[in-house]
């Protein structure tokens, strides 16, 4: 699609793409500020306040405005990633392609098959029967993978965002899908 915009017009490919950064944008802040703000906080409590914290954050956080950003993203990237493929070199869909593959693997894959399945044992773990010992314990198997997990998804977070800028920022060829505007 043509990516020229005359009179305030935006193609639809333009629209997902800029609701692509936006998603993108506001998941990788997320877990940024996670990592800036409530892992060094709930590093200073004791074991049975980080334990319960970790579990009503880890329920509160399963809601329509989360999901909207985390897998709103997974979808959006690949679809931006087809809307910008063409003949010829294209920078843009290269990009895309880039970001999709960062974000899918790198934050979403991560969260998935690493942080989700830490969260689910620690959401089973009794802390009300729990003994001093276990809770050290319990909180030892949980914070240092989790936080780990944690910085991996954040990276890959931000760098498909910038990878998402830079395709912003790239010509895009022309592709054989007829063009919609919207104004």
């Amino acid at each position: 699609m043509t990516t020229v915009k005359t009179n305030n017009m935006f193609t639809i490919s333009q629209i997902v793409l800029i609701v692509t950064a936006t998603a993108t944008a506001l998941i990788s802040g997320l877990f940024y500020a996670w990592s800036c703000s409530v892992v060094p906080g709930l590093a200073r409590v004791s074991d049975s306040t980080y334990l319960e914290a970790m579990q009503q954050i880890n329920r509160a956080i399963l809601n329509p405005v989360f999901f909207l950003s985390f897998i709103g993203t997974a979808l959006l990237l690949p679809l931006s990633t087809w809307l910008y493929y063409g003949p010829g070199p294209n920078a843009r869909f290269w990009l895309l392609l880039l970001a999709s593959v960062v974000y899918l693997a790198g934050t979403f894959g991560v969260t998935m098959f690493g942080n989700v399945p830490l969260n689910d044992a620690l959401d089973a773990f009794n802390l009300s029967s729990a003994s001093a010992q276990e809770l050290a314990a319990q909180r030892a198997r949980f914070e240092g993978p989790w936080n780990n997990l944690n910085i991996i998804r954040t990276i890959a977070g931000v760098a498909a965002l910038v990878l998402i800028i830079l395709a912003c920022l790239s010509p895009a060829a022309e592709t054989s899908r007829p063009a919609v505007v919207y104004r």
